[in-house]
């Protein structure tokens, strides 16, 4: 058994190992890593979006230092946030007989479990991120399926009463969340923030996302505006979509809105999101930190592969930013890391 002083010795090393340095990218902590212990493997990526995408570069990112580091073979789909387009690829992805696929969740278990089914039939080591997909992550956890993501109602429902606290709004107020109810799953975040703010006693009015602004956000400004011109009372807006998060200003300034005149909140820390913060337009960000969304899953897939490693549960969705701490992070930001 070993020392007080030993343990200490060991909790210093392994901090020493796994912390980076702040502003600069998360490095390999061990040989093995460095030796790329996952070379032979062949892994399926999903990152979500379309290549450039704010959110889902930084994912991409995190798959790519992973990949780096661990030295598998990693091929990245792209498929616009489209559920239907990720179950498709799926299939496709299945036929190139990889030894693991990261998927995003969007579609739902209904629609994604058949799939699923057929690929661990197949041998094929299937794991999760951003979205969870509960009947299969319980199914097949202990063959490697786990996720990676914020716990989607209770990030959203957190969101929405941090709004209500942070921006003093009252009952009656009237707020506007732009989302995506329509997708089972997914719509789980939109739904939380709905019941918060609803919980709250403020007046509440839905928008869908539609397919569009889904995978490019700027489609969607004659919606936004339309809504605001024609709701003048309106004192909040929450974007459940981390890239039309980051086009906020776009939207305000189109709908006649200064800094700050409409408070504005939503999900996910964008490099546009700095900027927006710093000048007023958007209040308040909850972090999911989509890095680890692209990093995790890689390696989840390697330690199933190598050593048989049953499937990790990770919340990556519990921290929140706005003109009080947006400086801490800034860097990071820029650099596709957080």
């Amino acid at each position: 058994m070993l020392s007080k002083r030993e343990l200490c010795l060991v909790g210093m090393l392994v901090a020493a190992l796994i912390i980076p340095n702040s502003g600069t990218a998360p490095k390999a902590v061990n040989a093995q890593a460095a030796n790329q212990w996952c070379k032979d493997v062949k892994i399926v990526s999903f990152p979500g979006g379309s290549p450039g995408g704010g959110f889902e570069t930084v994912v991409y990112n995190g798959a790519k230092a992973a990949e780096a580091e661990l030295g598998p073979s990693v091929q990245y789909v792209w498929s616009d946030w489209q559920p239907d387009k990720m179950v498709n690829q799926f299939k496709e992805a299945m036929a190139t007989k990889p030894d693991g696929i990261a998927v995003m969740g969007h579609p739902g278990d209904d629609a994604f479990k058949p799939v699923i089914d057929e690929a661990q039939k197949a041998g094929i080591i299937v794991t999760s991120a951003n979205t969870t997909l509960d009947k299969v992550e319980a199914q097949y956890k202990s063959n490697g399926f786990g996720y990676v993501g914020a716990e989607l109602y209770s990030a959203g429902h957190a969101l929405g009463i941090e709004a209500v606290k942070r921006l003093k709004l009252n009952k009656g107020d009237r707020a506007m969340v732009w989302g995506l109810l329509s997708q089972p799953t997914r719509g789980l975040r939109t739904k939380g923030v709905v019941d918060a703010l609803k919980e709250s006693g403020l007046e509440v009015d839905y928008l869908e996302i539609d397919a569009a602004t889904n995978s490019d956000p700027t489609a969607g400004t004659p919606t936004f505006t339309g809504y605001v011109t024609s709701h003048p009372d309106v004192k909040l807006v929450v974007t459940d979509h981390g890239n039309a998060t980051a086009t906020l200003p776009t939207f305000l300034k189109a709908a006649g809105k200064k800094p700050g005149e409409v408070k504005a909140a939503g999900f996910d820390i964008l490099t546009a999101d700095i900027p927006a913060i710093k000048d007023g337009w958007i209040q308040l960000v909850i972090d999911q930190q989509e890095w680890l969304q692209g990093y995790l899953p890689i390696l989840q897939i390697c330690l199933t592969k190598k050593f048989g490693f049953s499937g990790l549960h990770v919340d990556t969705g519990a921290g929140f930013l706005d003109a009080s701490n947006v400086d801490m992070v800034a860097n990071l930001v820029k650099q596709g890391i957080r």
